[in-house]
């Protein structure tokens, strides 16, 4: 069964930038779409970005710009670069696939804090 794993997370300062990871075992990377989302204290998850199998990606208009997210099949992982950060964006950032989506499986997730 396919494992996803954030890292990468931390402290920054607004107007800085952080590179998430999402390892992955098995073979996900070849079939599934990948997603990033991430929770705010005291919000609901929300959608940031997404890669296809084909690479084609889609973001949130809240990102878009600033974050970049991409693939290495190679390695099983899929990267969220995140650039020019803002307070806003701090919340635990989470990676997933459709299957997951679809039963509301959240794993650990990574802390990312920017602060002002």
């Amino acid at each position: 069964q396919v494992q996803l794993v954030e890292s990468g997370g931390g402290l920054v300062q607004a107007g800085g930038s952080l590179r998430l990871s999402c390892a992955a075992s098995g073979s996900i990377f070849t079939i599934n779409t990948i997603a990033w989302y991430r929770q705010a204290p005291g919000k609901q998850r929300e959608f940031v970005a997404r890669i296809l199998t084909v690479g084609l990606t889609n973001y949130a208009d809240s990102v878009k710009g600033r974050f970049t997210i991409s693939r290495d099949n190679a390695k099983n992982t899929v990267y969220l670069q995140m650039n020019s950060l803002k307070p806003e964006d701090t919340a635990v950032y989470y990676c997933t696939s459709p299957e997951r989506l679809r039963r509301d499986y959240w794993g650990q997730g990574t802390q990312v804090t920017v602060s002002s």
